[in-house]
């Protein structure tokens, strides 16, 4: 289905070059950010007190946020758990305060504005589950971007292999290097975000390199420039229609997801955009610098003398 034909093929790779080169400063500063600013990691990494609090009626979350926020805590999670009644608020390490003396003096000041608040429990997350978190998380990153390269490998060849996951590390570290530029809390949903992407932005250079495929078995007298400029103009319909209708979920949920999905809906919304753009100019570039031709994607049949049993008929 297409929606948006386009009947002359766009010469993408005509500006390749300064795309990567921007592609590179982009990957570059975030680099810069990481080391120098770090991850504002949320409490699942730090450690911190995880208290649920009940109402006997539905809660207003932004009232309870004002009032945690007034006793002088930070990037406090408040959402709701299980029912509309029922709310989970994560707060930080405090230094001079134990986890209970924590959820009592937040519990006092709940109370002010409703009586009716009752604590249902308390607990302590410690620095050690943390580090288990990051371990487990940096694991799941690593298994993806291996799992990745070995099916774009069996799909198509090393080259594309290649390109494709330095085009997914690509949309990684930017989406990781603007968390650290803008110090949003990175949580277990924003990892979980950062993995999605990883898929999704595979997802679209496998589409883009099946196009390049198919247009190297049609067109023989196009040279390999043309091929994949080909491939990339005839896949933006497809792009538009699929990035299009996700776009819109993820800005539902960005707009009214609430806190608990405010960020996880940013980090697919820089992950889609940048994974676009990386299909493009990022994995289909550098399969291009790698020299990746008709032979690369089209197996020969092969007989006992190596030789497809047809060879030498003319039609």
């Amino acid at each position: 289905m297409e929606f948006f034909r386009i009947h002359r093929d766009i010469p993408f790779m005509k500006h390749a070059l300064w795309f990567n080169i921007a592609s590179l400063i982009m990957f570059i500063l975030a680099v810069f950010f990481l080391v120098t600013r770090g991850l504002h990691v949320s409490v699942e990494f730090t450690g911190g007190t995880v208290m649920q609090v009940a109402y006997s009626q539905p809660a207003d979350l932004g009232q309870i946020r004002q009032t945690v926020d007034k006793l002088g805590y930070q990037d406090v999670l408040v959402q709701n758990f299980g029912t509309s009644r029922d709310v989970m608020i994560r707060l930080p390490v405090h230094k001079d305060l134990t986890s209970a003396e924590q959820s009592q003096q937040v519990l006092k000041a709940l109370q002010v504005d409703h009586s009716d608040v009752q604590l249902r429990s308390t607990e302590f997350v410690g620095p050690q589950v943390g580090k288990e978190l990051t371990a487990n998380g940096l694991k799941a990153l690593a298994f993806v971007v291996i799992g990745i390269m070995i099916y774009l490998s069996i799909r198509f060849e090393w080259k594309y292999a290649v390109a494709g996951i330095i085009a997914n590390l690509h949309d990684v570290v930017i989406i990781l290097g603007f968390f650290a530029f803008f110090q949003w809390e990175f949580s277990l949903s924003v990892l979980a975000a950062v993995l999605a992407v990883l898929g999704y932005s595979v997802n679209e250079s496998v589409i883009i390199f099946d196009r390049i495929r198919e247009a190297f078995r049609r067109f023989r007298k196009m040279d390999r420039i043309q091929i994949i400029n080909h491939g990339i103009t005839a896949n933006i319909s497809r792009t538009i229609i699929t990035h299009g209708s996700t776009q819109a979920v993820v800005l539902s949920m960005l707009l009214f997801g609430g806190q608990a999905l405010h960020y996880f809906a940013v980090a697919l919304t820089i992950g889609i955009l940048f994974g676009i753009y990386s299909s493009v100019f990022v994995a289909a570039a550098i399969a291009m610098w790698l020299g990746i031709k008709r032979e690369d994607l089209i197996k020969r049949p092969h007989d006992s003398g190596g030789r497809g049993p047809n060879a030498g008929a003319v039609v």
